[in-house]
């Protein structure tokens, strides 16, 4: 018997044996999609959680500096007691280093922000741009200090990218793994802001990627957690707003007025996405025809809200502490509607001025105090079957910040999070569902893929509209000499007629010349020693073999 029980244990034994080594080659061979990658995931979440940490700890204590406040939570009722050339003085004077710094660093003078991201994850196998984002965080830095108008999620979000895209040089990796990689950086940076750990997760996934891959889920939520963690070791397990008056929906009977709301908050998103490009577009303009150096140009901005500031301080930085009057009912009706105006223009002269910041914490409290504002309307109008005004704020916070993000998942999730009241959830869907899908047909879906649209990155439509751009003629070529491209003497005749491409240039600018001369195929110029010769000919049918293997790789990844 004995000797049975010890052939037993030695059979087993031999089986976990056997395991374990299986176990090690696997982590071994197969390194950053395994035990490597998600390791690499948690130190980018850790790191991502303490950028995102000391901004916001680091806008606090400049701010605190820079204006003298006890209490930041009570910002604007400090800074309505200063006098009106310090409020002035303080926002030029920041919006004149914003505009140093980016005058410095950065070719064109702009601000890096959630949509150089998107690009980066869709154009460029997730990486962004190091020294233009890095000068971009601290120009936002300084511009939620000295009073600029926007959030801080937009920088923390790019920081996030620099430190992945970081990584991912360092390792070599791959398109598949540097996106992901960047995910794991922007779920723990939206975490670490906000303390919302599933929000920050389908946030990386439904703005940032834009796809839900089962095999990034897990290592994007451990990255997210760690961002969480690193929220929660400081400020505690706390919510972001807290409600004094829950709301009491009455069901089926009101919902109808949350579509409404929907509607109006989808129409309140796209007024402030136009207002912000509409001064950009004054701002280049004015800057173009009156000579104003580029430096300047945050400057005048950081002067017009000090300006604004002597009368209306609420619009100063995130804007705290209006959120919270919304969502607990501390303002009337008109006060709301005054709000709601003037920060939707401070945030327009912010982001036209180029000085920097999000647009997620302006378009939370421009939905609170939309929904607080209809919502004194509904329930005055139909006091008998409604719930309470504030219950209207809460829901607004979310279907204006849907649809300027476009992103109705995320959004949904982190207004939960940030208030904790996880009640009213139909309200809020709702209303969500509703501003999104109106906004989307007004603009290209989102704020930030019509920021791209407005530089041609054709990122809305999605792969199949920007993949051509990703693929050059040189690539995909037939070189001259080679038994399958077409003769020199018929290549010469079609650049006598003006038809061919040069090797740089992408199929996407091939294929409207294929469209329009309906020819088989393209002479590719390459200058050579001062003049242009012919190297190749780039044939339809290759360029469309290699639009449809990059459809096929994008399709592959998205659904492994």
């Amino acid at each position: 018997m004995v000797e049975e029980i010890r052939s037993s244990l030695s059979s087993i034994s031999v089986q976990w044996l056997a395991g374990l080594k299986d176990i090690w080659r696997v982590l071994r061979h197969r390194g950053p999609s395994q035990f490597q990658f998600w390791l690499i995931a948690l130190l980018i979440g850790v790191a991502a959680g303490f950028a995102a940490l000391f901004f916001r700890k680091g806008i606090s204590a400049l701010q605190a500096w820079i204006y003298g406040a006890p209490d930041l939570d009570y910002l604007h009722s400090h800074a309505q007691e200063l006098p009106w050339y310090v409020l002035v003085a303080i926002a030029a004077g920041g919006g004149l280093v914003v505009g140093l710094i980016l005058d410095r660093f950065t070719p064109d003078g702009r601000v890096r922000s959630v949509a150089d991201v998107i690009e980066g994850a869709a154009l460029h196998d997730g990486r962004v741009e190091h020294k233009e984002g890095l000068a971009s965080a601290l120009a936002s830095f300084i511009t939620l200090s000295t009073g600029g108008s926007t959030g801080r999620e937009g920088p923390v979000v790019h920081m996030a990218g620099v430190i992945s895209a970081w990584v991912s040089n360092r390792i070599n990796a791959d398109g598949i793994t540097g996106r992901d990689l960047l995910g794991c950086a922007v779920a723990a940076g939206v975490s670490a802001s906000f303390n919302a750990p599933i929000a920050g997760a389908l946030f990386a996934m439904e703005v940032v990627l834009r796809h839900f891959s089962v095999n990034a889920f897990a290592p994007i939520v451990v990255a997210s957690v760690a961002g969480t963690v690193i929220n929660r070791l400081e400020y505690g397990d706390v919510t972001e707003f807290t409600l004094n008056t829950p709301g009491a929906l009455q069901f089926y009977v009101e919902l109808p007025a949350f579509l409404i709301l929907g509607l109006i908050c989808g129409l309140v998103a796209v007024a402030l996405m136009r207002a912000i490009f509409f001064a950009d577009k004054v701002g280049n303009t004015v800057q173009e025809r009156l000579g104003l150096p580029r430096w300047l140009r945050p400057a005048v901005s950081g002067a017009m809200l000090g300006v604004i500031a002597v009368w209306y301080p609420h619009i100063i930085g995130v804007g705290y502490e209006t959120t919270v009057l919304a969502l607990t009912g501390g303002l009337l009706l008109g006060q709301a509607v005054i709000f709601t105006a003037v920060k939707t223009a401070a945030v327009a002269i912010t982001m036209g001025g180029r000085m920097g910041g999000g647009v997620f914490s302006p378009s939370l409290m421009i939905g609170a105090l939309t929904g607080l504002a209809f919502g004194l309307i509904a329930t005055a109008v139909l006091p008998d079957v409604s719930g309470t005004h504030t219950l209207y704020a809460f829901a607004g916070m979310g279907a204006v910040a849907a649809a300027v993000l476009g992103a109705p998942i995320s959004t949904t999730l982190i207004v939960f999070e940030l208030t904790g009241d996880w009640q009213i959830g139909l309200a809020v869907m709702v209303s969500v569902s509703m501003s999104t899908a109106l906004a989307s047909r007004l603009v290209d879906r989102s704020f930030f893929l019509t920021q791209l649209e407005k530089r041609n990155i054709h990122c809305a439509a999605g792969p199949q509209a920007y993949l051509l751009a990703l693929i050059r003629a040189g690539a995909v070529m037939r070189p001259m000499g080679d038994s399958r491209c077409a003769p020199l003497e018929d290549c010469q005749a079609l650049v006598e007629e003006g038809l061919c491409i040069r090797a740089s240039a992408s199929l996407e600018a091939a294929m409207p010349v294929f469209d329009r001369a309906e020819a088989a195929f393209l002479p590719v110029m390459m200058e050579e020693g001062g003049t242009e010769e012919i190297i190749g000919a780039l044939y339809h049918v290759d360029a469309l073999k290699a639009y449809n293997r990059a459809l096929a790789a994008t399709a592959a990844e998205e659904h492994r």
